[in-house]
């Protein structure tokens, strides 16, 4: 009887001590991750000096310069869709035929990402439609479109500096041309370039 009593007392000393050596094998509760204080902004807006071709007008020897405007709407981290806007109404230098000027306006996606501390970079195709002024053609109005890119540089959360180019087809007719030659247009692509400033909000 003694015997069975001293067994059943050393029997409840290992039940009493395995609970308290499975609760201090829990893990403990992690800490809430830290969020970003970094503010988000969805839209940013580029203004700045543009500067363009101008194979679609015969015997063009300069470009022309004159400003371009995008405003961007970011979805996520990585995408957004960008309106662009052009205005190009000086000859780089004179010895253009007639007065030319371009206009410019285009809509498309955009990818965008960090690359390096404060510079970013983005890729971006766009279509839409050009204006050629000035020179006569017949029509004067063309389907566009094409693809691009650039770097920004980070002044501030919301002030970057942007660096951007494209090349962008068009389809006009030779200058001065008439309806027996049918207005036949031709394919051609301008390069541009633009340097600026883009404002987050």
């Amino acid at each position: 009887m003694k015997r069975k009593w001293l067994l059943s007392v050393l029997a409840l000393i290992p039940a009493a001590l395995i609970p308290t050596a499975m609760s201090a094998q829990i893990a403990p509760d992690r800490a809430p991750r830290a969020e970003s204080t970094e503010p988000v902004y969805k839209y940013s807006a580029f203004g700045g000096f543009g500067y363009t071709s101008l194979n679609q007008v015969n015997q063009s020897r300069y470009g022309l310069i004159g400003a371009e405007f995008t405003v961007t709407r970011d979805w996520g981290k990585y995408f957004g869709l960008s309106a662009d806007g052009a205005y190009y109404g000086t000859s780089f230098q004179s010895g253009n035929p007639g007065n030319p000027s371009v206009s410019v306006v285009l809509f498309g996606p955009e990818l965008h990402a960090a690359l390096y501390g404060k510079v970013s970079g983005f890729f971006r195709g766009l279509i839409g439609g050009e204006h050629t002024g000035g020179t006569g053609q017949t029509p004067h109005i063309s389907f566009a479109g094409g693809i691009g890119g650039g770097l920004e540089y980070a002044l501030s959360p919301r002030l970057r500096i942007r660096l951007s180019g494209d090349d962008i087809g068009s389809s006009f007719s030779v200058t001065n041309n008439t309806p027996q030659l049918g207005y036949s247009p031709h394919l051609r692509f301008n390069a541009r370039a633009s340097v600026g400033v883009v404002y987050r909000f």
